[in-house]
């Protein structure tokens, strides 16, 4: 995936900060709606992306520290006072919550799935005895977990019931995980 700064130059050249982008990368502009709830470090950012939008969206620790130079260099966000073991936080600006609103603005565009499950299996016929049967069976206790998970996130959410839309999105991970768990009892097992 592209930097920030990489997504944000211009076709015929070198980047140049502008006060509001066009074209944020769906992960720099996860980054700038975290950065709405207050400033937060890297790592902070990774933690808040995995409560708030797993299984829908994700960013790596890779990611998140590629992304921040570049918002900072376009100025939509600033960074504090480096902490303990280097930690340094980042808060957003005025220009990084225009650039937000911007990018909320353009259509979403085309989903795109990325399970590496969902590809192992399509290899099915390479794998060796038993393989696809311990895959799906792996899988299976993963995506239970993780129904667990988003259902007492759902719960949470309604019984604090500040954030309609934040119980939507949990909800998605519901829905996600019970189709994924329908989905492995299709899938042929050796």
């Amino acid at each position: 995936m592209d930097s920030c700064a990489d997504v944000l130059a211009p076709a015929g050249g070198s980047w140049q900060r502008g006060p509001v982008a066009t074209n944020l990368n769906s992960t720099a502009a996860a980054l700038l709606g975290l950065l709405h709830e207050g400033p937060m470090t890297g790592g902070e950012l990774v933690a808040a992306a995995k409560e708030r939008m797993d299984p829908f969206w994700s960013v790596t620790r890779s990611q998140v520290y590629r992304e921040l130079p570049g918002l900072a260099a376009a100025g939509y966000v600033r960074p504090g006072k480096l902490g303990p073991r280097a930690a340094q936080p980042y808060a957003i600006t005025a220009a990084g919550k225009r650039a937000f609103r911007n990018w909320l603005s353009e259509p979403a565009g085309g989903d795109h799935s990325r399970n590496p499950l969902v590809l192992r299996i399509a290899f099915g016929a390479h794998h060796g005895p038993g393989a696809i049967r311990r895959l799906v069976e792996e899988a299976r206790g993963r995506h239970q977990d993780a129904l667990a998970a988003s259902r007492a996130r759902v719960a949470q959410l309604k019984k604090e019931g500040d954030d309609p839309y934040g119980t939507a999105t949990a909800e998605f991970g519901v829905a996600y995980e019970r189709a994924m768990l329908r989905w492995l009892d299709t899938v042929p097992k050796d």
